[in-house]
């Protein structure tokens, strides 16, 4: 059963249940989708969930399972070569009758409280009506998937996609447990009080004056002394110390012998966490116990999710100390080993990779294989083959790889050479990559072969990458449509996602519960999205108190 939805106002709304159903005006969306839920559990088809479902929610009224049209029009758009199109509904309409497309809306203000049910910002092109609109509009979307080469695929890319943008306002709903006395003490022992505001922490106020003084300028006018939040003022005072250096950056600086080094790495360290997760961080984004990142699904063109603002999937390792369970509750805490290797063993069908894989730690595998036990050089050999690096002693780590596992290698290359020759690649569910930019095509055609093969090179890298990465990304995302389902009904919460870990929070005595399904939704996927694979995909799953502990 499948159930087209669009908000009115005042909390009403339409709908029309499918292939034949008549419209019905309902005066009470949520009352109405909640008994719909509780007796058939429809497919609903939503314009939106990122706008719609947030409603719902504050309602009281959970769903089990969506066709989101906004994203599966951005994936169809993708698969077709035309990526950047809006992908809205009211767009949509406008492209299946060739009228003018209207360009996205922007996403809601943070913090903004609309009406319940809000009914779109972009109205349709000729007056057309929003549910027979959402109805052709889906019809059309099914019809352009089964026209591609896998539509299986593809239909599975869209159901995780659109369960992916179910959970992301679960998360947000809920929220990742977050302790703001435990982070402001924290904040307090690293950077000493708080400032007052324009004014540099103490423990930074302290190191600026020991990079002051390891330059040997304490007491030089102000326009000598160095800035350590300014790279210019940096480069210029080690220039001034005879050391030529290109950049400020930590991986520059850590190759120079000079006092200064020391605190200015750990200055460059404390001011990052001072920027985006200091005080007024925590003021901005921590209320009543909970952090509610604003995600946005498939945010990166590889299928990652991105945030609006709080650097959710960017947290410091000393910050999550401060991510807590409520009293009897814990968090599960499970992430993928290795991910992108064993997905590119799927990929390419590379026994002897797929062989590496059977250990929960693959570079160690690799390392015994190939590399006399080196590790390190396993796991430099593999990040190249996937990332397009050859310097630093890459190339001959590359080589060996490749005379030991060719399938596997020649899979990331063939996609360069697709990326080097303008061409789209895709990931193992259909998401495609971006072609490249008009100009990189002039530049291709210009006669500057030195910047067009480089140029080429830079392409070919992007598109070496998407492959795996994006596969990745398929893999991770079927596995928290996978296990959202399978703890729908219990009082476990999915709180939190990036790439390749998943947070879990639920009363304590359910966590050997909520393990088990985690390991049972990592399988799934993997027969879902690699089906007869022989590589092993790990999920370790490991309740804690404290999310710093599962590390």
């Amino acid at each position: 059963m499948q159930v087209v939805v669009v908000p009115g106002v005042d909390g009403a709304g339409r709908v029309r249940v499918l292939p034949a159903g008549a419209d019905t005006a309902v005066p009470d969306l949520a009352a109405w989708v909640r008994a719909t839920e509780a007796e058939h559990a429809p497919r609903w088809v939503l314009p939106s969930a990122e706008t719609l479902y947030p409603d719902l929610l504050a309602a009281g009224v959970p769903l089990a399972r969506c066709h989101d049209l906004a994203l599966a029009e951005g994936i169809l758009l993708a698969h077709a070569g035309t990526p950047g199109r809006p992908r809205n509904l009211a767009a949509a309409w406008a492209r299946l009758h060739g009228l003018a497309e209207p360009d996205d809306p922007p996403p809601a203000a943070r913090g903004e409280q609309p009406t319940l049910f809000e009914t779109s910002r972009e109205p349709l092109p000729a007056g057309a009506d929003p549910l027979e609109a959402a109805a052709r509009v889906y019809a059309d979307q099914l019809r352009r998937i089964e026209q591609t080469p896998r539509p299986d695929r593809l239909r599975l890319l869209v159901a995780a996609e659109s369960a992916g943008a179910l959970a992301a306002a679960e998360m947000r709903h809920h929220g990742l447990p977050w302790r703001a006395d435990v982070h402001g003490d924290l904040l307090t022992e690293l950077l000493g009080p708080r400032p007052a505001p324009g004014a540099r922490p103490a423990v930074l106020a302290g190191l600026a004056e020991e990079i002051t003084a390891a330059f040997g300028l304490v007491g030089a006018p102000e326009n000598r002394q160095v800035n350590p939040d300014n790279p210019a003022s940096v480069v210029r005072a080690f220039g001034r110390a005879g050391i030529d250096v290109p950049s400020s950056r930590a991986h520059v600086l850590r190759e120079i012998d000079h006092p200064a080094v020391a605190p200015l790495l750990r200055y460059k360290e404390l001011a990052r966490l001072w920027v985006a997760n200091g005080w007024t961080w925590l003021d901005s984004w921590v209320h009543g116990g909970r952090f509610r990142p604003e995600y946005v699904v498939g945010g990166v063109v590889s299928g990652r999710w991105a945030t609006r603002g709080g650097a959710a999937l960017q947290l410091p390792r000393a910050l999550r100390t401060a991510v807590r369970a409520d009293p009897g509750w814990s968090l599960v805490v499970a992430d993928a080993a290795q991910l992108e290797p064993r997905v590119l063993a799927a990929l390419s069908d590379d026994r002897g990779l797929a062989e590496v894989s059977a250990g929960v730690d693959l570079y160690t595998r690799l390392a015994e294989e190939a590399f006399d036990g080196d590790r390190q050089h396993a796991k430099i050999a593999m990040l190249s083959a996937m990332y397009g690096g050859t310097s630093g002693g890459a190339g001959p780590l590359l080589a060996t790889l490749r005379r030991r596992f060719p399938q596997a290698v020649e899979y990331v290359e063939q996609a360069a050479r697709a990326g080097e020759e303008g061409r789209i690649v895709r990931s193992r569910l259909g998401r495609t990559s971006p072609p490249p930019s008009e100009s990189w095509r002039d530049l291709m055609g210009s006669g500057d072969e030195s910047r067009s093969r480089r140029a080429a090179r830079d392409w070919g890298r992007f598109t070496r990458n998407f492959v795996v990465q994006a596969s990745a990304s398929d893999w991770a995302l079927t596995v928290l449509a996978t296990l959202r389902r399978r703890l729908a009904g219990t009082e476990a919460h999915l709180v939190f996602f990036q790439h390749d870990e998943v947070l879990v929070h639920c009363p304590t005595d359910l966590a050997p519960q909520v393990t088990k399904e985690v390991t049972a939704s990592a399988e799934e996927a993997t027969a879902l999205v690699f089906p007869d694979t022989p590589v092993l995909f790990p999920l370790q799953a490991t309740p804690v108190t404290v999310y710093a502990d599962a590390k």
